[in-house]
């Protein structure tokens, strides 16, 4: 891609996180070179480090990728894997992981932004692993399966449960809602990702964590999906997994509150 900067050659064959999904990544918004939500990025890594097992690289190689940063908007993805080593699945006794980085342009979606978006169940459930849950591990097929299900560009994003129903995430965004005045988002203590923007979000806005099914959604004032690239997507219209119009919403003035509180985070336009 033109413009492209990026720190990525080397993947050995026996690199673990090529064969098994051994790592983590993270996908970080930069404004003229300053990294967005930088420190809650840092913070997951470092979690899921904790729990992978995988040494923490040093401050100063997570921030490398920093001084090759330009003006206006790009997007920093950091891959940290194992590295090599360990027979099969056993893990190396002495691991050395690999950071690579890719740094590309970005134009946000900012009829998104305005208009909503139009999206859809997925018939995909997500399983559920606790021992996972919350982190951004490489092992993504569920995701890409979920996103296989339909080709249609005026749909923009797809709606996840797990095996036993609950309501988890988008396939690549956190789901938000409004019900009854309150504002809810799944509870992601058995499956899905912990997007950065929604951390940070809780710290700012009364926002409940929830058990609910699919039908919440069509009980629901206002949904939105958002991560931190993104940023926050009133959503106005929703099918079910075949297509089919379950509800529509009337982008209003109730959905910009927390939109403006998503866009103040990421530096983006705040709406009226």
């Amino acid at each position: 891609m033109r413009g492209t900067s990026s720190h990525s050659a080397g993947w050995p064959f026996d690199d673990r996180g090529v064969a098994y999904g051994d790592g983590l990544f993270e996908t970080v918004l930069l404004r003229d070179g300053q990294p967005q939500l930088w420190e809650a990025h840092l913070a997951r890594l470092a979690r899921g480090c904790e729990m992978l097992a995988i040494p923490l690289p040093a401050q100063a190689a997570l921030e490398q990728p920093l001084a090759a940063a330009g003006q206006g908007l790009q997007v920093l993805k950091l891959m940290l894997t194992r590295g090599s080593g360990g027979r099969g699945y056993q893990l190396p006794a002495d691991p050395e992981p690999r950071l690579r980085w890719c740094l590309v342009p970005f134009v946000p979606k900012e009829a998104c932004w305005m208009r909503g978006v139009h999206i859809r169940h997925c018939a995909l459930r997500l399983g559920i692993q606790p021992a996972l849950a919350g982190l951004k591990h490489l092992n993504r097929l569920e995701s890409v399966l979920a996103r296989a299900e339909w080709s249609t560009p005026e749909v923009a994003e797809g709606v996840l449960c797990d095996t036993e129903g609950r309501l988890v995430e988008a396939t690549s965004m956190n789901l938000f809602w409004l019900r009854h005045g309150h504002l809810e988002t799944p509870r992601l203590d058995r499956c899905g990702v912990a997007g950065t923007l929604r951390d940070a979000l809780r710290q700012r806005v009364s926002l409940q964590e929830v058990e609910r099914g699919p039908e919440v959604l069509e009980e629901a004032e206002a949904v939105w999906l958002g991560n931190s690239v993104q940023g926050l997507w009133p959503v106005a219209r929703l099918d079910d997994a075949q297509g089919r119009e379950l509800k529509r919403w009337n982008i209003r003035h109730r959905h910009r509150p927390l939109q403006a509180e998503a866009h103040a985070l990421l530096g983006y336009p705040l709406f009226p």
